[in-house]
């Protein structure tokens, strides 16, 4: 069941490197603040996000919070946290692209339908270092490069905090949708570990999973938890049989692999406290881990027109792209009071570093000599933080509550690197299926920003409560940034109170928005034909994107609005509607894929660049988001038939683009146009326009059970020539499980994800790259198109 808190937030974080050796045992602050349980046959408690203020609850919440517990994330079969959370979150979208690179293995979720990379998510209250993966192809999120958040293993997390609202005030770039905030367990008492085991009807995604919690004392005074998660799950595959052409030697089989990847996850949370006396608390967690992925690129066939592709492969062949994402972090500081100022000063490292092989390929320039194991490159992301915050409760006599006054300060440290693969990979045309990374490619660029925030709240009457904040930032590549936000509530009475908030904010480009930069083969339609085209994905400020016109990136603006009407008849019926609106001027995105022409060719080649098409980052849109969120929450305690609790939620977004900024001359005079009418229709069609969800819990002594309808609205997979849009229907999911307590330890789960089978609309257009039924389905499907799923589980507690 989703509920509903509000969170006393203290600060992001920072750290150098070393720091991710020496300091595993510590223990975390913002953990503080964390979550009290909420009375029984009551659903409020306190939350952390997006407040100073002690004790505040949900239903007094100025800016809506959603509440998503641990015992929601581990309901469904997933182990990976993003698709749960878009399953339990109304206004949250995970597609399952495939196909698509390095999105296969790091896949983008987006909140509001805005770019992925415009949610701010922290750990403990935080700031989570993001991905190093740039989403460069044609799925949603194209050309973001936010958090992984499938990095982050659900045994770790107590319960999750969402913000639906701009917060780019309180916690600087990013929060332009909102911020996810997701809370670690805590403290050294009790401990789980449980075995995982699935599989879909077409008997393939076959999955296996252990994950487990516990802790430890250390000494008498603080304690240490350590969470674990490590699964292997097998690819699926929808893929249709290829009956192209008749002359190939696989006519008429199945040779493609279109569905999941092969994964292998493993990773170590450790969450940590001591104190050091009645003053000061000194706190650290840290995280390590490794997710391997096997993904499919295009099958190649044996034959290339009427000439042998390659004598390694007469029969053709599909090459495999094997990534290794690599995620390490750690947080540490120290927190107290004195003389009523509550303080925290910390540390904050985070990096993760992708590494790409491919194998099973060739490259074509090499011939007969080619090697079929290619090393592609390498990308790497890290931040490096340092937060000192202060809060304070002031009495005012004119108030029913005290003036909270919080101040901080933050400095951050950015630093984006790019490997060159080996030779093989990058020669001549480069290795099929994704050309590495060339020296000329390769580099590390950095920058730094410095930021100073106050943030003020009061409960002005028992009825009536505002707040206030500010945040200057300076960054060392574009200058300086100021995002303001006032909010306030008013309650009529017991049951019935309105909120509203007004906000500016701001997106920083980021470093790999604006640096990366590599030569992959693109595939197009051309005069109706699946076409490989090698496209060039240039650096802003380098000399081929000048040629096409760029101008240097600059931050994106958003202007957020919100009001909410907040019902609580009883005390254990709570319902929520806010609405709300995104403007968003100088949004950036990754231009369309531009087929040059002779005289453009010419130009780059002039530079060493051999390609056909090129793209490169810009701020070329200006946007507006507008939507309405409800959440309504009901538990039924009845005389012997257990406990209900039911929860309906739904989410309505549009988004609309108001503004595309004048097509550079040079892109004009040679009949291209940097902003097409694909890349419009994305962010204003391509996600669902609504998702609701209902969803029944139920608990009767050793046994319970939850059942989870989703109605996944329409949505439209576009093109630049509007004959070949498909327009794809809502879609409704069942999910179904049940459990059962065989002792005081012992407990087993099973369940069904999407019982009644549904997969989306088959894939018509030729535009979308069906190609004669090879792929059947759309990987914009916000449910995937995997079907059925059976699991089981056996988990032991103490």
């Amino acid at each position: 069941m989703l509920n509903r808190r509000t969170a006393p937030r203290f600060a992001l974080a920072p750290l150098p490197h070393a720091l991710l050796l020496g300091g595993l045992m510590m223990t975390t602050l913002h953990a503080s603040a964390q979550v009290s349980a909420p009375a029984d046959g009551e659903l409020q408690s306190v939350v952390v996000t997006g407040t100073y203020a002690k004790n505040r609850r949900t239903i007094d919440t100025e800016s809506p919070v959603d509440i998503i517990g641990a015992k929601e994330l581990q309901a469904s079969g997933s182990t990976e946290l993003a698709t749960v959370l878009g399953r339990v979150l109304p206004s949250l979208n995970f597609p399952r692209p495939s196909g698509a690179d390095a999105s296969d293995a790091v896949r983008p979720a987006q909140l509001r339908g805005l770019s992925p990379d415009q949610v701010l998510v922290l750990v403990n209250g935080k700031r989570r270092h993001t991905s190093s993966v740039v989403n460069v192809n044609g799925t949603q999120g194209r050309g973001s490069a936010p958090v992984d958040l499938n990095a982050i293993p659900l045994s770790a997390i107590d319960h999750i905090e969402v913000l639906r609202d701009g917060a780019a005030a309180q916690y600087g770039s990013d929060a332009i949708a909102g911020v996810i905030n997701i809370i670690l367990k805590k403290g050294a008492a009790g401990g789980e570990a449980e075995v995982g085991f699935g599989e879909y009807q077409k008997h393939d995604g076959r999955a296996r999973s252990f994950r487990g919690s516990g802790g430890l004392n250390l000494g008498e005074n603080g304690w240490v938890r350590l969470a674990v998660d490590v699964a292997d799950r097998d690819p699926t595959n929808r893929a249709g049989a290829d009956y192209r052409n008749p002359a190939e030697p696989r006519y008429g089989q199945v040779n493609q692999r279109f569905g999941d990847p092969k994964t292998k996850p493993a990773t170590l949370f450790v969450n940590s406290e001591y104190h050091v006396n009645e003053d000061i608390d000194w706190y650290a967690f840290a995280n390590y881990g490794q997710r391997d992925t096997s993904a499919a690129a295009t099958w190649r066939t044996a034959y290339n027109g009427t000439a042998l592709r390659s004598v390694l492969f007469p029969q053709g062949f599909l090459p495999l792209e094997n990534s290794r994402s690599t995620d390490g972090s750690l947080v540490t500081g120290l927190r107290g009071e004195v003389s009523g100022w509550r303080w925290d000063v910390s540390a904050n490292y985070g990096e993760n570093e992708f590494r790409l092989n491919l194998d099973n390929t060739v490259n074509q320039d090499l011939g007969a000599s080619s090697p079929t194991h290619f090393y592609a490159g390498r990308l790497k992301s890290s931040q490096s933080l340092l937060n000192v915050d202060i809060a304070k409760d002031f009495p005012v006599e004119a108030f029913s509550g005290p003036l909270t006054v919080a101040l901080g300060t933050e400095y951050r440290r950015e630093v984006y690197e790019i490997g060159a693969g080996d030779e093989a990979s990058y020669y001549g045309s480069g290795a099929q299926g994704f050309s590495g990374f060339r020296p000329v490619n390769a580099g590390s660029n950095s920058r730094d920003n410095k930021s100073v925030y106050a943030n003020f709240e009061a409960e002005i009457t028992k009825q009536f409560s505002a707040s206030a904040a500010v945040r200057h930032e300076r960054y060392s590549d574009f200058g300086n940034t100021t995002s303001v936000k006032g909010s306030t509530r008013y309650a009529f009475n017991d049951w019935i109170s309105l909120r509203g908030t007004a906000s500016t904010g701001f997106r920083a480009p980021s470093l790999a928005q604006q640096y990366y930069t590599i030569t992959t083969t693109n595939f197009s339609v051309v005069n109706g034909v699946n076409t490989p085209i090698e496209t060039g994905t240039f650096a802003v400020g380098s000399a081929a994107a000048t040629a096409l016109g760029a101008t240097p990136l600059k931050p994106e603006k958003a202007r957020n609005y919100s009001l909410g009407l907040q019902l609580q008849p009883t005390r254990n019926w709570t319902t929520t509607i806010d609405a709300y609106r995104i403007d968003i001027d100088d949004r950036i995105a990754l231009s369309a894929n531009m087929t040059l022409n002779q005289t453009l060719k010419d130009a780059l080649a002039a530079q060493g660049i051999l390609v056909g098409a090129g793209r490169y980052f810009t701020n070329a849109i200006d946007t507006r988001t507008t939507g309405f969120d409800v959440l309504s929450t009901y538990r039924w305690d009845t005389s012997g038939a257990g406990r209900f609790d039911f929860t309906a939620a739904y989410n309505h977004n549009k988004s609309t683009v108001e503004n595309v900024k004048a097509n550079p001359a040079i892109l004009t005079a040679n009949g291209l146009t940097l902003i097409d009418r694909q890349t419009i229709n994305r962010i204003t069609v391509g996600s669902p326009k609504d998702k609701l969800g209902l969803t029944t819990d139920w608990a009767l002594g050793n046994w319970g059970a939850r059942a989870v309808v989703t109605r996944y609205g329409s949505f439209t997979v576009p093109q630049n020539n509007a004959a070949l849009d498909q327009t794809y229907d809502p879609q409704w999911v069942l999910d179904l499980s049940g459990s059962v307590k065989l002792s005081k330890a012992w407990r087993l789960s099973a369940g069904i994800d999407n019982v009644t089978n549904r997969y989306p609309d088959q894939v018509t257009s030729a535009g979308n790259l069906n190609t004669n039924g090879i792929y059947p389905y759309s990987g914009w499907a916000p449910n995937g198109f995997n079907g059925r799923y059976y699991y089981a589980k056996a988990s032991y507690s103490w």
